[in-house]
């Protein structure tokens, strides 16, 4: 068989961002890994031996006839690309050839491989440069294995740069947790020191994934959808030579509900392009700001995007990485990273999940197990039977029962029933609607304040009220938020409003102090419109402080806490 790997024209080397970055045990662990994926494998196997620099990964992929093995480890060799067209056509994760080539000048490297084809497996060694320095037939199973012996060892300066060992275990770790999101079907194991660190079960989805490199974030913390969206409107149309073109892209999105979970840090915002974790600050910022006004104060989502793009749309050859690229349209696509965001955050029947899998509910009910099936399932009476009963909750179908303490709503539904918070419920939808309708109002007479600093002046003219002297530390407000106009304390608003925040901040305070009081009674029709308008919103689940504002008590979840899958019967001790 002709061989598939071969050079690099002269003209294509020099259009390559120069080198592959080989700088560490996880940089190592990245090209090889990155190989068998290429390759088409569904397991990869990792074996790491820090104290002798040596590492090894075996996978099931197509794996190499004789001719392609002979060529690997030479300079600029690849089987990926062909021209300099090909540069704008990537589907693949390594396309420059220069992995191997830079392993065999820092490194022993021994390639074991057969085809899925082939009856006979082979083992290379590959000299300085890339030379083959020994060739034999060896018994193997379809695939690759691949190992790197006395790394760095003819540059100690390297090796005494690097971090120490546990560092560097922990980065390949990173390194092997970010790839294997890109990639929930694959099966992961990983050695160290001949004993087995961690494994990786494959999933179906990244987000069935993320609880096994998550574990204190569980399933029902997790909202996951998937959206074919069309590309940008003013990107090229497809043409019959750029084959891997497509009109349209997929957005998978994983997003940790903000009444749920959240982080610390904003090390859990991460963004993937066609199979690779990049660094693209401008979609960070977005997922970022999605989030504003969803979380606790100095709390950070968690979220993982991944987009699936015409390779026309992409530059990868910015970095010798490959973790900066450049991608055309930028402000299309952040539009509908936002838009996707809104979505996942939103309280609808298709991504609405039982409270009782988080750990805060989960406490409460003393039932923390995988919902079950029981028999019992109530039907309404109005209900058409031939409609498919579910528990989950569309848009206007909570209905109102009760108030508790005057403070929460009791709502009912078909799947159980939910405590609403009233005060911050009614924040969200005020909030919202001073976000979109950002409105100043004439206020006759005019609000006096007594003895405000230039800064609080500064502050209110900031977000756009009409202050001017009126005397001796005195101060006329000539115009107000709309929503503070039938208040009382209206005065003790626009002071607390003086004290700093931009806008938003402004419309929060608004939103705050305007919203329903708890404690305030309110009839069966208010807390109807209440529950119905905070439906509605963008971001139901949390006020604009980070609050969650309702606890779901799923029908499933009150009957395994009173027991009513018991057998009649034996639950009176007959």
């Amino acid at each position: 068989m002709a061989s598939t790997i071969q050079a690099l024209p002269t003209e294509v080397v020099y259009l390559i961002t120069a080198g592959e970055v080989i700088d560490s045990f996880a940089s190592v662990v990245r090209e090889l890994v990155e190989n068998s994926l290429d390759a088409g494998a569904t397991r990869i196997v990792v074996y790491l031996w820090p104290q002798q620099w040596r590492i090894r990964v075996a996978d099931n992929g197509c794996g190499m006839h004789l001719d392609d093995l002979q060529q690997a480890a030479t300079a600029h060799s690849t089987s990926k690309i062909r021209s300099s067209a090909d540069l704008w056509k990537i589907n693949s994760l390594g396309f420059r050839g220069e992995a191997l080539h830079s392993l065999t000048t820092l490194a022993n490297l021994e390639i074991l491989s057969r085809p899925v084809s082939g009856k006979l497996g082979w083992r290379i060694s590959y000299g300085d440069g890339g030379e083959v320095v020994q060739v034999e037939v060896t018994a193997i199973a379809p695939g690759t294995v691949v190992t790197v012996s006395h790394l760095f060892g003819n540059c100690s300066s390297r090796r005494q740069g690097l971090p120490t060992a546990a560092q560097q275990m922990k980065a390949v770790q990173a390194t092997i947790h970010q790839i294997a999101m890109c990639h929930p079907h694959v099966t992961w194991q990983i050695w160290q020191n001949d004993r087995q660190w961690f494994t990786i079960s494959p999933a179906a989805t990244t987000g069935q994934l993320l609880p096994q490199i998550l574990p204190q974030v569980r399933q029902g913390d997790l909202q996951e959808i998937k959206l074919e969206i069309p590309n940008p409107p003013h990107s090229p149309l497809p043409t019959p030579h750029s084959a891997l073109s497509t009109q349209h892209s997929a957005l998978n999105l994983v997003v940790g509900l903000p009444d749920r979970t959240h982080r610390h840090r904003p090390d859990w915002v991460r963004v993937a392009i066609n199979g690779r974790m990049v660094k693209t600050p401008e979609l960070e910022q977005t997922i970022l700001s999605a989030f504003h006004r969803t979380l606790p104060r100095d709390r950070y989502p968690i979220c993982f995007l991944h987009l699936a793009i015409s390779p026309d749309q992409i530059n990868w050859n910015r970095n010798p990485a490959k973790t900066e690229i450049y991608l055309n349209e930028i402000i299309y696509w952040q539009k509908q990273i936002t838009k996707a965001i809104n979505q996942a955050l939103s309280i609808s029947s298709n991504n609405l999940k039982e409270a009782v899998h988080t750990t805060r509910v989960s406490k409460l009910l003393k039932a923390a197990e995988a919902k079950g099936g029981y028999n019992f399932n109530p039907q309404n009476p109005n209900e058409n039977p031939k409609t498919p009963n579910s528990s989950l909750p569309t848009p206007n179908s909570l209905k109102a029962v009760a108030q508790v303490s005057n403070t929460y709503i009791v709502a009912e539904h078909s799947g159980g029933m939910w405590l609403v918070e009233q005060h911050i419920a009614h924040e969200r939808v005020l909030y919202e609607q001073l976000c979109d309708d950002w409105q100043l109002v004439p206020v006759e007479p005019s609000i006096i304040l007594y003895q405000l600093s230039p800064a609080q002046v500064l502050q209110l003219q900031r977000i756009g009220l009409d202050i001017e002297p009126f005397g001796e530390q005195l101060w006329a407000v000539r115009n107000i938020p709309a929503p503070l106009q039938q208040r009382d304390d209206c005065a003790e608003a626009i002071l607390e409003l003086s004290w700093g925040g931009d806008l938003q901040t402004a419309q929060v305070a608004v939103a705050c102090r305007s919203a329903i009081r708890n404690g305030t009674p309110m009839n069966h029709q208010e807390m109807q419109t209440l529950l119905d308008n905070w439906q509605r919103t963008r971001n139901p689940r949390t006020c604009p402080h980070g609050r969650p504002i309702y606890l779901s008590l799923e029908e499933s979840a009150l009957a395994r806490f009173f027991r009513r899958n018991w057998v009649i019967g034996k639950s009176h001790g007959i």
